[in-house]
């Protein structure tokens, strides 16, 4: 059995196996207590910046939370990027609205606010900004877009974590944020996600809608103790609204609020390693990396390029065969996957900056363990150029 704790190379290597013997320790699973779900939520909001945190079994169900606090409902028309994960489509098919999609800027690969301001209707209900790779996007003038007309801003984070703006917490410009805690984010407990919010009634209705309804519920409390003369009364009323099971568990939260309490680590190291990368790609006139604006600070999920070679597969393949890690293509423009096809294929998205730099995108991966791990692989990374 491996030691966790003393593991150079571990990724949990912080106080999470401590809270989870904790969590086993007590024999207390029950979401009534929940104390990990709380200290996480509340270490969250301090961490964040935010009034209301809200804790999510996944970052998708927190996007669909965050669309029908928003108010979408059926022929609603919600507004995200071209290039993005499929996630923010589903959840918006899921609502019964229409996905519209705005084209990216073809060097920052986030949301041009131009053709967003253009893609806006009167049937506009919701705009969904994504930061991709963990570089923020242009929120000043997207967020007097959507001040202009009126419409709710829900940044996706999940990217992007202790990105800044100008020296403003990405996640604190829209009306509420999520946030994903999946395998290879900066924050990982396997699956989880959080909500982020300052407005009380749009946090009642997330909190609500992933705690089964409870009608106790309330934007800054997971739960509300029943005393036994309510929940023992036969004739006792529970949920006053349609609510799903998208709480986290204990077991959960623990590993998350080990991770949270070195989130600056976390986030520190990948920043070092895409200098690394800055040094690998200097000279390479091939690679483009993707565009950060002045004054923002990218937080690199991974470190995204732009390929403006004449073989993709060529040095992917060579990489490999010299021991590297490889890389990973660009995410499937969301209207071409066959999903999206089959129900929209009539539509005319007009997005041909993420058409075209779509395939020519390379992402390399910025969650080694340590630096030195990080050196050899950007050591073959260099020689296969």
């Amino acid at each position: 059995m491996s030691d966790i704790k003393n593991n150079p190379y571990g990724k949990y290597n912080g106080k999470e196996l401590d809270y989870i013997l904790e969590v086993l320790d007590s024999e207390n699973m029950d979401r009534k207590a929940n104390p990990y779900v709380n200290r996480l939520e509340e270490k969250f909001c301090e961490v964040f910046q935010s009034k209301y945190s809200i804790a999510h079994n996944s970052g998708t169900s927190t996007l669909h939370s965050c669309l029908v606090a928003a108010g979408v409902k059926e022929g609603d028309e919600v507004i995200s990027p071209a290039h993005t994960v499929i996630m923010n489509s589903f959840v918006t098919l899921y609502m019964k609205a229409v996905p519209v999609y705005v084209d990216i800027d073809p060097d920052t690969f986030n949301m041009d606010p131009v053709d967003l301001e253009r893609k806006i209707t009167s049937k506009t209900k919701a705009i969904q900004v994504v930061h991709m790779h963990g570089n923020p996007s242009d929120m000043i003038p997207i967020m007097e877009i959507a001040n202009h007309y009126n419409i709710p801003v829900i940044e996706d984070s999940a990217q992007c974590v202790l990105g800044y703006i100008n020296g403003k917490l990405v996640g604190t410009f829209g009306d509420m944020a999520s946030w994903s805690f999946e395998n290879k984010k900066h924050i990982s407990t396997g699956e989880g996600g959080m909500v982020t919010t300052d407005n009380e009634k749009y946090g009642t209705i997330i909190r609500k809608h992933g705690g089964l309804g409870y009608k106790t519920l309330e934007a800054g409390q997971s739960l509300r103790q029943l005393l036994p003369k309510d929940f023992q009364n036969p004739y006792y009323k529970r949920h006053d609204v349609v609510g799903f099971n998208y709480r986290m568990n204990e077991l959960t939260a623990a590993v998350g609020l080990g991770q949270l309490e070195r989130v600056d680590f976390l986030v520190d190291r990948r920043k070092k390693i895409a200098k690394m990368y800055d040094e690998v790609f200097k000279n390479c006139d091939y690679i483009i990396p993707q565009k950060v604006l002045d004054g923002h600070v990218n937080t690199y999920w991974t470190y995204t390029v732009k390929y403006e070679g004449d073989d993709w597969f060529g040095l992917y393949n060579k990489v490999k065969e010299n021991g590297g890690d490889g890389f990973y293509g660009g995410l499937s423009v969301p209207y071409q996957e066959p999903v999206m096809e089959k129900y929209y294929s009539h539509y005319n998205w007009d997005c041909p900056n993420a058409e075209e730099v779509q395939p020519k995108m390379m992402q390399f991966k910025c969650n080694y363990r340590n630096l030195e791990e990080a050196q050899l692989k950007l050591d073959i990374l260099e020689k296969s150029l």
